[in-house]
């Protein structure tokens, strides 16, 4: 259970009726029109910065250590972390390997 403010209550009345579905329909469904799952919550809220022990209460894991999952799963968020380890005259982004290195690993 998550408690609701009354600006986020009223907010939520507006949205339920400007979205005019059923009352089966999920509050806030995912692109193709399903109910989110605890997977693709805690990675979305893993990309707006929530820190891990919040959602780890949030989603009622027994300890924050659970909520690595999401951590691992998520390359996206890996990838946003490598790329601030950039040293300040280099540019981010992903190693690409050598022609010849390429080569020699596909010979062995």
């Amino acid at each position: 259970m998550t408690p609701l403010t009354r600006a986020t209550s009223a907010t939520i009345r507006v949205w339920l009726a400007e979205r005019q579905g059923s009352a089966d329909d999920p509050l806030f469904p995912t692109s193709t029109g399903r109910q989110l799952s605890r997977d693709t919550a805690a990675i979305r809220l893993l990309h707006a910065g929530v820190d891990t022990s919040v959602i780890a209460l949030w989603l009622g894991h027994a300890s924050p250590t659970t909520t690595q999952i999401y951590l691992d799963a998520d390359l996206e968020l890996k990838q946003r972390a490598l790329d601030r380890t950039a040293t300040p005259d280099g540019k981010p982004g992903r190693y690409q390997a050598p022609d010849r290195l390429l080569a020699f690993l596909e010979a062995l």
